[in-house]
């Protein structure tokens, strides 16, 4: 009795944890057998006034689900093209499978140093199996888009705001990964996640406005402190060469004198080199 009941008992069990029958294997019963003769010949009847009802188009992007007294048939989506549906036993639902894109509301989040502020994006999906779309989930959409606010909280959650700022692409790519792979019982594909707005409150943005001046002038004062460090050492390898031969120290002078009197129209009086004055002394 026990090896019975299993037996019976466990096409059902399978049936229900994928929910994938097909209706040529017997399983509809004599009733369900009954009901199917019967719609079919209520179809038979009726032509060609019941081929508006029986005959449905599926579109090149769209798969049709259709179940047969609350069994799928075959086990896989119906399409493209044209699909033939009895009254009153077999209903469908069309899944498209172009890629949709919805925008994650603004969420108000509390960072890893916390920061409160408020994030927002946007992900591309698709439907990869239109069985698995209808049959494990009640909508697929609504799902997926409560998944994605709670994964966007829990991941920023344990971010730190400047590694919100600087690494955008990794983090997007780390809820894309978690989303695909959750989404993946309800045959959904999630294709990219992108953050597009990270704002931040008054008061921060006004200290974070301030660190970055104080940088820029801290790095201001560096780079002319490093100037004039190279300037200086430059001017005394200069006062070494010129040290070593008066003659070019005396050009270098009158070449300035040069210089300040193409400026300035003025009368400038300087005095005699001095090696000049000694050589008239030394004749004496």
């Amino acid at each position: 009795m026990e090896t019975q009941r299993e037996s019976r008992f466990s096409p059902d069990k399978r049936s229900s944890q994928d929910g994938l029958v097909d209706s040529a294997d017997g399983s509809l019963g004599v009733c369900g057998w009954i009901i199917l003769i019967l719609s079919a010949f209520l179809a038979a009847v009726t032509f060609p006034l019941s081929i508006w009802f029986c005959v449905k188009i599926v579109q090149e992007y769209e798969r049709a689900v259709v179940f047969r007294l609350g069994r799928i048939i075959s086990g896989k989506a119906k399409g493209p093209g044209l699909m033939l549906v009895l009254p009153c036993t077999d209903t469908f639902i069309r899944v498209d499978l172009r890629i949709i894109s919805f925008s994650i509301p603004p969420q108000e989040i509390l960072t890893k140093d916390s920061v409160t502020t408020t994030v927002d994006g946007v992900v591309y999906y698709s439907v990869d199996s239109a069985i698995k779309a209808v049959a494990n989930v009640s909508n697929v959409h609504v799902a997926t888009q409560q998944l994605a606010q709670t994964t966007l909280r829990n991941i920023l959650g344990t971010q730190t705001l400047s590694n919100i700022l600087s690494n955008r692409e990794e983090i997007a790519n780390n809820i894309q990964a978690i989303l695909d792979n959750a989404t993946h019982k309800w045959g959904v594909k999630v294709d990219r996640v992108e953050m597009r707005d990270v704002r931040l409150p008054v008061q921060m943005q006004r200290a974070m406005a301030a660190e970055a001046e104080a940088t820029r002038e801290a790095r201001a004062k560096v780079v002319a402190a490093e100037g004039e460090m190279n300037a200086s050492r430059a001017l005394k390898e200069a006062s070494l060469v010129l040290s070593e031969s008066p003659a070019a120290l005396q050009l270098r002078y009158l070449q300035t004198l040069n210089t300040i009197a193409a400026e300035n129209n003025s009368t400038i009086v300087f005095p005699l080199p001095i090696e000049l004055m000694q050589g008239l002394l030394n004749r004496k």
